[in-house]
């Protein structure tokens, strides 16, 4: 008897994202702890839609943060690009992993705003203002109008947009195709 919103980004746009600003294709690199659940679910569906779109995939799993540098250096050795998907031991790792990548002229596209920041080039973001919006009307529809939350389907956002990080992709001579804003 659960429901909400989930903010899960579209991992079909994320794919769109890669192919966006690196058009070739390449080898991704799929880089997350595999011990996060939600993490290795990201990473199967990204691969499905990333290999639609031409691109070959590996994953590249660390167990903790002690190996997050190795982990990362061998898909920096072995990769176009990397994809980190909303990873919480990526979040907490983006120092290591960018240490890795950014002499090696490795871009990474990732999962959430906050990694992109760190050490990446690129990423979606959602409305959180309008994803807490639906949230409400969800709350309103089960206080008010006696639906069972068990019933509802769980909503996600439909608004998002494209954002990048200019200071990576000028250094990596990425060009940004319309459609895309600054991270602020």
């Amino acid at each position: 008897n659960v429901t909400g919103c989930s903010d899960l980004l579209p991992l079909e746009k994320q794919a769109e994202v890669i192919k966006d600003l690196y058009p070739w294709e390449g080898k991704v690199g799929i880089l997350y702890c595999s011990s996060e659940t939600n993490s290795k679910y990201q990473a199967d569906e990204i691969t499905k839609y990333l290999t639609k779109l031409g691109f070959t995939c590996e994953s590249y799993t660390f167990t903790d943060t002690t190996d997050v540098t190795l982990v990362t250096e061998k898909a920096a050795n072995e990769c176009d690009i990397i994809y980190t998907p909303t990873d919480n031991t990526v979040a907490s790792n983006t120092s290591a992993i960018n240490n890795v990548l950014e002499p090696k002229k490795i871009p990474l596209v990732a999962g959430n705003i906050d990694v992109a920041r760190e050490c990446g080039i690129a990423t979606i973001g959602i409305d959180y203002y309008s994803l807490g919006f639906e949230a409400g009307l969800m709350a309103a529809e089960i206080l008010l109008e006696g639906k069972n939350p068990g019933d509802m389907e769980i909503r996600y956002s439909t608004e998002y947009f494209k954002i990048y990080v200019p200071e990576r992709t000028n250094s990596l001579d990425i060009k940004i195709p319309e459609g895309y804003s600054k991270i602020e």
